[in-house]
């Protein structure tokens, strides 16, 4: 089965065509190897970073800005969201903690991307 599908890592935007057999992906219309690893890595394993935010209680902030650590499997993005809404951050903290260390059983953590502090 081959797929269409635009190449978003540099702005020339090549026109990628990707066929899959036997666990193999051939690839056609990239003009670089980030164009060929982008198309190889989103046919096979198509993966996403998640940026969301967390509710806070007394802190200075109603909502604190948090990111997955690296990118998750788009599989994997309904359920992180899930545990993410469950999630009540009631600490002061500050860039970079990390809040989940394993989002969603993917070993990938979420961490902080703005300071909260109490109030």
């Amino acid at each position: 089965m081959k797929t269409k599908m635009t190449c978003i890592i540099c702005p020339t935007g090549c026109c990628l065509i990707t066929e899959l057999k036997n666990g193999t992906v051939g690839v056609s219309g990239h003009k670089c190897l980030r164009g060929l690893e982008y198309a190889k890595q989103e046919t096979l394993d198509p993966r996403r970073y998640l940026t969301a935010s967390v509710a806070a209680y007394n802190l200075d902030l109603a909502m604190v800005p948090v990111k997955s650590e690296k990118p998750l499997p788009k599989s994997a993005l309904l359920p992180a969201m899930e545990q993410i809404k469950k999630f009540r951050l009631n600490k002061s903290v500050k860039i970079g903690t990390v809040l989940i260390p394993d989002l969603a059983g993917t070993g990938i953590a979420l961490v902080v991307t703005r300071n909260a502090n109490r109030v």
